[in-house]
Formats: C-alpha cells, structure tokens, sequence
C-alpha cells in the first residue's frame, strides 16, 4: 500500500510514518523542508504542482492529511489573534488540506480502494466549545467542515473520507503534560484509517475507535 503523510518530519506525522513504514507500506511522506521527505508547503499551489507532476502516474492508495499549526496558544481576546495569524493558520490548517487532496486526486482515483483521512482535533467541535484558541478551533472546524462535504462529494468516485482527533498528544504541539505519546496516537489511527470505507465516510472519530460530537 502506498501512503501519503503530510507534514512527516515530527510529531503525530513522523509517528504515522513509521508505524506504516514498520508494517511494510510504501509511505511518502511531505515536509517543507528535509532531504528524506518530498517537498511540500502546504500553502503554496505552485509546491503541490511540483509534487503532483514529480508522481504523475502513480497510485496513491491513502492520503493523510496531517500538516497543521496552532500558533494562537496563550493569545488575550483584548488585544491578540492579529489578523495575520488568523490567514496563516487557515492557509494551512485548511486550504492546505484541500490543496493537499486537490492535487493527489488523480493518484487516489488509481487505488481500488482509496482513503483520505484529515487530522483535525476535538477542538473543532461545536457541541463541546469552552472558549480560547479561536483561531485554533475555528481552523480545526473548518477543516471538519471540508472533509464532511469532501466525503460526500467523493463517496461516487469511491473515495472514503475520515475525520480524526488524535487525541490529547505529547508534541511541540500538545506539550509535556499531553495524555498520549505520538507513538500511541499513531498506533489508534492506522486503525482507525484502516476500517474507514465507504460506508463510514464522513465519520469524525477519537484515535481510539470512538465518535466523536459535532
């Protein structure tokens, strides 16, 4: 099976990588930078052009949608989320994940049964909003949202789509104190990836098998 990662190079992604890579699938992973992985930002079309162009041809059984920021951790509501923050957050955390599928699109339509799968996070709910990290969260939802309408789009072209919080994680990202290591993370999302299909698309799912509320 051949596999796509982006944002491979660290944390949940580089731990994604491996678990595939250690069970034998073919994994490419993307990163904006770094000899062992194919170069991708996310945010720049002419990049996924490039990488689009590189694999022409070839087939792309699943698609992992990982790249992401959250660089409002600790802003105030008086006086922080400067507008800037608000364009580079959104530029990766969801244009890039549609740019990302966009581009791969011709190589998951040569799979017999093609998967993307978006790491988005349990802050993107509605139901469950306590505040804070705006940007964050609205990014996160807004990514939930994509792959919601991704799934129903591309459920005739037999492309399942999944949504998943990969929990509570220890990375640059989640911090010390976060309740799983990447590794155990990454483990739960194979998993979870592994029995999306048709019939699931559109599921948002916990790393460990559970629904997860809207």
């Amino acid at each position: 099976m051949r596999v796509m990662i982006t944002g491979a190079n660290r944390g949940i992604g580089a731990a994604l990588h491996d678990s595939y890579a250690a069970r034998g699938d073919t994994v490419l992973g993307t990163a904006r930078h770094g000899a062992d992985y194919l170069p991708l930002d996310v945010t720049d079309p002419q990049s996924h052009a490039a990488l689009a162009g590189q694999l022409e041809g070839e087939v792309l059984d699943t698609l992992i949608c990982n790249a992401g920021v959250y660089a409002d951790k600790g802003q105030s509501l008086a006086d922080g989320y400067p507008p800037q923050m608000w364009a580079d957050a959104f530029a990766v955390n969801v244009t890039g994940v549609f740019l990302t599928v966009q581009y791969m699109l011709a190589g998951l339509q040569r799979a017999e049964t093609p998967k993307i799968a978006i790491i988005s996070s349990q802050m993107a709910s509605s139901e469950r909003a306590p505040g804070g990290s705006y940007i964050y969260r609205a990014s996160k939802a807004a990514a939930l949202n994509l792959g919601r309408n991704l799934a129903a789009d591309l459920k005739g072209l037999g492309i399942a789509v999944g949504i998943y919080h990969p929990g509570w994680v220890r990375t640059d990202m989640g911090g010390g104190s976060a309740d799983l290591s990447a590794e155990e993370a990454a483990r739960g999302l194979v998993q979870r990836i592994d029995t999306l299909s048709l019939d699931s698309t559109g599921c948002f799912e916990t790393w460990d098998g559970r629904a997860h509320p809207y």
